[in-house]
């Protein structure tokens, strides 16, 4: 019976054998797969003490987790709030991560630690998201919370780079002098949250810290502050700030030929031709446009007289023209009210103009153009419902290149007869002054706050030979 069970046995594994080896068919021999790959973040599975512990009274703090672990960045990542003088230090070794407070601890405070992106896994790179740990040297966790919104005030857009700080110092210094005492970070959207807040009252302001100070270094950082502090209750109604920067004046520059009237450093290959471009695309001149020379190098000498505007073949003078220089003398505008359809000729006279390298036109030059047929636009028609006349709104037209028009609102109805075809962002600017243009906040003295922007949450599409409509509610 066992000689017939071996037998039996052998037979069906030279079967087996003789079927890979042979047949049926052509066999494909394929390597065992490595699977899916692990998206998932490291699990803690414990602290020491344990997360929300009270009567803290140690120096250190002992993560354990499922997965050996990684740390990245983590003086970039980790707030401590109420943030500490000293920084902890951060130790990581195989499945456990160590924080050794370095500072002396508050009384009775709650504490709280945010990791930020710091904490993933060393195979894979999954971060733990929103890793927070929480403990108290008293005998309780404090509860209260802070909700609220940053928002750029010239674009309505967020800045998740932004930080909120929380001051408990009334005198406006504090943001300048001394470090925050509650720092939260702002989600995609601008949204800030504070939790474990104790009963204090708090001045608000958000900043953009590049540099890691945590204080408002210049004014040409994004900044915000709130017109009022906060007390803090068991329900606290959002905060809402609004950033800006003051925006570098622009001066005259060097490059490779010096300053703007200087001579070329010594060993600069340069060519003796005067070197500019036109705005003009597909030789073709937009209605809506100025005519714009743009020079590789400062002009020093400029002739207005060198430089004439004809229409069609029969060279027709343009009378109503005028010419504007920039304050860094590298462009020259024309502005004048364009024919559409029409034939243009510049005349550039051989001497009209002379940059800092002493390079001139080599002869008397001629640019030829065609403008644009009124039937390449679109009109635009834009029915605003529940807008604030009494603000002094600016409706403001943007693509990806910034804004392309603002024009002053004295009704609720927007008419433009022509207009570049394309797709837009509505902005309202609310122009206090009256001047046209969006103006930044001053936080010092005035406590001035910015002018405020809103974003129409709908894009429109202009096309061309078309009468587009649109009806928008201002938020």
């Amino acid at each position: 019976m066992r000689n017939r069970i071996f037998i039996s046995a052998f037979s069906a594994l030279a079967l087996l054998f003789s079927t890979v080896i042979n047949g049926p068919g052509c066999a494909n021999i394929v390597p065992p797969q490595g699977g899916p790959r692990d998206t998932i973040p490291p699990v803690l599975l414990k602290s020491n003490p344990g997360d929300s512990a009270v009567n803290f009274t140690g120096n250190k703090i002992v993560f354990t987790f499922d997965e050996f672990m990684d740390v990245q960045d983590i003086q970039g990542n980790l707030l401590v709030s109420p943030m500490a003088k000293i920084n902890p230090v951060v130790d990581f070794k195989l499945r456990e991560v160590t924080v050794k407070l370095k500072d002396s601890l508050e009384a009775n405070t709650t504490y709280t630690l945010d990791f930020g992106k710091a904490l993933k896994d060393i195979t894979e790179g999954n971060i733990i998201k929103d890793f927070r740990f929480t403990f108290s040297t008293g005998a309780y966790i404090d509860s209260l919370e802070l909700k609220g919104n940053v928002l750029m005030a010239e674009t309505a857009k967020p800045d998740s780079t932004m930080i909120v700080l929380l001051y408990t110092n009334k005198d406006d210094s504090a943001v300048v002098k001394e470090k925050p005492k509650y720092i939260a970070r702002l989600d995609g959207k601008g949204n800030f949250h504070f939790k474990n807040l104790p009963a204090k009252t708090f001045y608000i302001y958000a900043l953009k810290d590049e540099g890691g100070m945590r204080r408002y270094m210049n004014e040409k950082q994004a900044f915000a502050f709130s017109d009022s502090a906060v007390t803090m209750q068991l329900k606290n109604e959002p905060v809402s700030l609004f950033a800006y920067a003051i925006k570098e004046k622009q001066v005259a520059a060097t490059d490779d030929f010096g300053a703007p009237g200087g001579k070329p450093k010594p060993g600069t290959a340069t060519e003796k031709r005067l070197k500019f471009q036109a705005n003009i695309t597909n030789n073709q001149q937009d209605l809506l446009s100025d005519l714009i020379l743009n020079f590789e190098t400062p002009l020093k000498k400029f002739d207005s007289t060198g430089l004439r505007l004809y229409t069609d073949s029969t060279y027709q003078p343009v009378t109503e023209l005028s010419m504007l220089t920039d304050s860094l003398a590298r462009t020259i505008t024309l502005r004048t009210t364009w024919k559409e359809n029409t034939l243009y000729n510049l005349i550039l006279d051989k001497e009209f103009a002379e940059d800092s390298s002493g390079r001139k036109l080599f002869k008397t030059d001629t640019i030829s153009f065609i403008t644009k047929k009124k039937t390449d636009y679109g009109t635009l028609k834009i029915r605003f419902r529940k807008l604030e006349l009494e603000k002094n709104p600016v409706v403001q037209l943007v693509n990806g290149q910034g804004i392309v028009s603002s024009f002053p609102l004295n009704e609720t109805e927007f008419n433009l007869a022509i207009f570049n075809p394309g797709d837009y962002e509505v902005r309202i600017l609310f122009d206090a002054n009256k001047n046209g243009s969006w103006d930044p906040g001053q936080f010092f003295g005035t406590r001035r706050q910015p002018e405020k922007v809103t974003l129409i949450g709908r894009k429109i599409t202009i096309k061309p030979n078309w009468t587009n409509e649109y009806d928008i509610d201002v938020q």
